[in-house]
């Protein structure tokens, strides 16, 4: 059973930028596709980026694209969310998200395995 642990989280001015990790471990081989999803209060969990296997596709939502910049290092097994000119509204808790096989995925249903997220927070 892979393990996702999200870090990188934390509190922040508007306009600023945070970088959040997102470090796997217990994988067995194979291709494996990651996102980013979040969740503010009170709304749904929605989708904030992704990448395939070997980072050669990526896919963002439109609010933050030219904003956010997914990456991965696979000989770390980690996957990177670069965020710049951050919003208030995007204060939410950032999920780190696991799929298997080379297609990039943007739905929930389209991935296998979750972290626990990190807490964002963008004061104004």
């Amino acid at each position: 059973q892979v393990q996702l642990v999200e870090s990188g989280g934390g509190l922040v001015q508007a306009g600023d930028s945070l970088r959040l990790s997102c470090a796997a471990s217990g994988r067995t081989s194979g291709t494996y596709g990651m996102g980013w999803f979040r969740q503010a209060p009170g709304k749904e969990r929605e989708f904030v980026a992704a990448i395939s296997w070997n980072g050669g596709i990526t896919r963002y939502a439109d609010s933050v694209k030219g904003r956010f910049t997914i990456s991965r290092d696979n000989a770390k097994n980690t996957v990177y969310l670069q965020m710049n000119r951050l919003k208030p509204e995007e204060t939410a808790v950032y999920y780190c998200a696991e799929k298997r096989g080379i297609r990039v995925g943007v739905l929930r249903a389209d991935y296998d395995s979750w972290g626990q997220g990190t807490r964002v927070t963008v004061s104004s």
